[in-house]
Order: C-alpha cells, then structure tokens, then sequence
C-alpha cells in the first residue's frame, strides 16, 4: 500500500522533480510551499507576496498535485532571519540553511506534513539516507559529487532522519534537468537551494543595514602589526577572506584576516596569512554516536571548500578540537564545519572564534 507523501515545494526543478518521482512510484502525493515573510525585497509578514499561490498552482497544475501554503513568517524572522543579522554583527559568518533544515523544514513543515497524513517529509536535497539492522539512520552524500547538499543537513537528527525522504540523493542534477525538461516540469524560480533565499539583490551589509536600521559605523583598517591602512565603513560589510571593498591600494591584495568589534577595527593581511592549522568547532551535532577518543575525518568548513584529511579530538561533550592533515585558507567563524567518514556524514558545528 502506497502511503502520503509530503514534498518541500520551492519552485525550482529539484523539489518539482523530488514530487514527480514519488508520485510516479505511485505515491499520494501533497506539496507544501512555506512562506517566508521576505517572497519581496522587504520583510511584510501580513503582506505575503501577491503572486505566491498563482506560481504554486502553475506548478501543481503541472505535477498534478495540490500544494498547501503554510505561513512561516514569525518563525522564521525570529530563528533565520534574526540569527542571520546578529551572527553577522557580532563578527562572525553565519550560515542561515544549517539552521532552516533542522529548525523550519524539519519543524514547523515536517509537524504540519504529519497533520496531512504523511509519514514523511520530502525534499529536493541531493542526499541519502540508510536505515542499519539496529535501526538507526545514517546520512550520506549524495551522488552527484558537483551537486551534494549533505553539508547542509549535518545537522539533523534521529528524529529528522527517521522522517526525511531524499528523492534525488541517487540522481546527478544533469539527470534531473533532463528528467524536468521530458516531462514538461517548468520550474517558477531558478534560484539554487545554497542561496541564502531571504536577500534577494542587497549584499548582506545592505540587507541587515535595511532591517535593523543600523548605521554604518567608519573604523580603521590595519594590518597584523596594527599600522593603519585606510578606514573601512561598517564591520558589517566584511567577512573573513573578503577580498572585495577593502580598497587600501598595495602590491598584493589585502584579505580579511579578523574582525575586531571591541575596537572597531578590520585587520587585513596576505592571501598566506589566511592559513590556519586548526580550529574549535561548538555546538557539536553528532547524527550516531559521538567519537569519545580522536579519529581521522574529512573535514569541510564551508559548502564550496573540499574536504581535507584532518583529525578530530573530542574536548568536551558539546565541542571538539580539528587539526587539519595542511593548513587551511580563511577557516571562518560562525561558518559551519561537517566531519565525513568516507560518505556518510557523522555530524557537524560551529566554527569558534
């Protein structure tokens, strides 16, 4: 007996291709779009954008399913949005989808998909997900190597796992352009799911200036022995590894190398000063059981970064100590860290300052 199944509308081809298939399989199919409050360049929680049930009937016209609105808005200022803004003030990089998928589609979407019958939540993620004898559920990178987005749920749980279905996790994204144009599937947003999806043309300095009415706050930029180099115009502006913006003239480019909020300073350096051996990593998410001595791991400190050997010591029980195999270039604070085993993806965290 087929089963209702919920998928994780977006309006691109990756969750448009996730519904077809399961409705292929035979599958009683529903989608659901949640809004975010930020569908326009501004944040209008009572003022969803006009065109958000028209572009989501043109697209359960097509897959011949019907799709449910659910309204996110508040949850998602306060845990996304408002995470976003002050991470990026206190000095660090956030990463707004490591915190979606466990604590928006995993939460609010996932407890309305069980309202609507459904035993699991589906998604356009390219990932796997394997069950063990003992029952416990293990997360692996998807097949399409250029395409994998398990960096992104490493911060699932049992629970999350236990209720996830990844229809794409054995496609490469080639296949499923090519399975969406057969089919007829016309996606209504080209954006890809790595794009921070509230910000639609502002950079991010621009963003939070516009939602918090913060005002640019001019500071000195200098280099690692503290000569002054030139002024910058906001903290927030900048990142770590930021090469753009800072404009202070000089043989080689300068990057940003530490993001000093206690005095207002941007302390820039060489592309070689980026370079770090190891790092802290917090707030630890362990998808089995956690490591209780040190174990060799890959280890990837953004999305785009390739993995590199490295070591793993457990320091605490929430915290860990990650020694990389050769130094790597602009090791961020507040980004998130994912450790793999081979394929399976065995947890990740938080960059510590």
């Amino acid at each position: 007996m087929k089963h209702t199944k919920v998928v994780a509308i977006s309006g691109g081809v990756d969750s448009m291709t996730a519904a077809f298939l399961l409705k292929e399989q035979g599958h009683h199919v529903i989608g659901i779009h949640f809004i975010t409050g930020f569908e326009t360049d501004t944040y209008h929680p009572a003022k969803k954008k006009e065109d958000t049930p028209h572009r989501m009937d043109k697209i359960g016209q097509q897959l011949g399913i019907p799709i449910k609105l659910l309204d996110c808005s508040h949850t998602f200022k306060q845990r996304i949005v408002d995470y976003f803004t002050q991470t990026y003030l206190a000095g660090q990089t956030p990463n707004p989808c490591m915190v979606c998928n466990p604590t928006i589609k995993f939460g609010p979407l996932l407890s309305f998909a069980r309202q609507l019958g459904a035993n699991l939540l589906a998604t356009g993620h390219y990932a796997r997900i394997k069950k063990d004898k003992k029952g416990h559920f293990h997360l692996f990178k998807g097949i399409d190597t250029q395409k994998d987005q398990s960096y992104f749920l490493a911060r699932l749980n049992q629970s999350h796992l236990a209720k996830a279905c990844f229809p794409l996790g054995h496609m490469k994204k080639s296949d499923v352009k090519q399975l969406a144009q057969e089919k007829g599937l016309n996606p209504v947003t080209r954006n890809e799911s790595q794009d921070v999806c509230f910000i639609k043309r502002d950079s991010y300095g621009e963003f939070i200036s516009q939602l918090t009415g913060l005002k640019s706050e001019p500071g000195p930029i200098v280099d690692r022995n503290g000569n002054l180099l030139g002024e910058h115009k906001g903290l927030h502006l900048f990142t770590i590894g930021q090469r753009r913006g800072i404009n202070c003239p000089a043989a080689e480019p300068y990057y940003v190398l530490q993001i000093d909020r206690k005095h207002n300073r941007l302390v820039v350096g060489s592309k070689t000063d980026l370079l770090t051996s190891a790092c802290r990593v917090v707030d630890m998410n362990w998808i089995n059981q956690k490591p209780t001595e040190p174990i060799e791991v890959f280890a990837r400190v953004r999305y785009r970064h390739k993995e590199v050997a490295s070591t793993l010591f457990p320091v605490d029980k929430n915290s860990v100590e990650v020694r990389f195999e050769s130094p790597q270039e602009a090791v961020t604070p507040g980004q998130a860290a994912v450790f793999y085993l081979g394929q399976e993806v065995l947890g990740g965290g938080w960059i510590s300052p």
